[in-house]
């Protein structure tokens, strides 16, 4: 799949599934545009992009301001004059129980990321998207359908927040539809990043992949090139005809 002559916003792109995400753009001839709020992992995944094609833009921002919303947006515009797909990737997980003291701030805090700043980006982005005819992915996640509160008690804010990226993704795929303008979400399963690693679970991460693996019918956590590979071709011409789709790349974890 070419992407030579589009123009790409990928959010979280210094880790994970979104700097995975980078890397496969940036090898088939995308314009990238890689934000994220890590300077120095963006640094690195800015030269792994430069060895496999272009060096991208980056952005260091926090979306959830709408002031570094409004930058990412006219940073992109004012360097490539378009943009043709938006990749929101950006998230994290909290592990704040309900009936904690802190369970509305942490609540709070896993919506904006997850969920606000996924609608704000959107909704900045659409005029320019509206323009090309583009696309917008949204990574969600296999909480989204699957109640992981059940097992995880502690991520029920994070099941909540990826729910409604789920819902969003279907409302604004059909108020977009008149403007040409596609939107999916992902749904990754267990996957290896450093999501367990910023929630606080480094000492115990292998314990808990292999539990989460135990969780799935192909026994097994996915590497985020694997996400990466079905974001990419949602975001691709090849499946112009698909909107409004979640696509679960779960080794069959909602199956268990």
């Amino acid at each position: 799949m070419s992407f030579k002559g589009k123009v790409v916003i990928v959010t979280g792109a210094s880790s994970g599934i979104g700097a995975a995400t980078a890397r496969q753009l940036a090898a088939a001839g995308a314009d990238l545009v890689a934000v994220g709020r890590n300077q120095n992992h963006l640094n690195q995944v800015a030269m792994d992009c430069a060895t496999l094609g272009k060096m991208p833009l980056l952005v260091v921002a926090d979306l959830t301001k709408k002031d570094d919303v409004k930058r990412v947006i006219d940073n992109t515009i004012n360097q490539y004059g378009k943009l043709d797909v938006l990749i929101n990737c950006a998230g994290f997980g909290s592990l704040a129980y309900f009936d904690t003291e802190d369970a509305m701030k942490d609540f709070d805090r896993t919506m904006d990321l997850n969920l606000r700043a996924v609608v704000n980006l959107t909704h900045a982005a659409e005029p320019h998207l509206a323009a090309t005819k583009g696309n917008v992915v949204n990574v969600s996640s296999v909480a989204a359908i699957n109640n992981m509160a059940a097992e995880w008690p502690n991520l029920w804010s994070y099941c909540v927040a990826k729910a409604g990226v789920d819902q969003f993704t279907r409302c604004i795929a059909w108020v977009l539809a008149p403007k040409e303008i596609r939107v999916n979400s992902v749904n990754p399963g267990p996957v290896r990043t450093r999501f367990l690693e910023n929630v606080g679970c480094k000492d115990i991460e292998q314990q808990c992949l292999e539990k989460l693996a135990g969780h799935t019918v192909l026994n097994r956590v996915s590497e985020p090139e694997e996400v990466a590979d079905v974001i990419v071709f949602l975001a691709s011409d090849k499946a112009k005809g698909v909107t409004g789709a979640s696509w679960l790349v779960d080794n069959g974890y909602d199956l268990c």
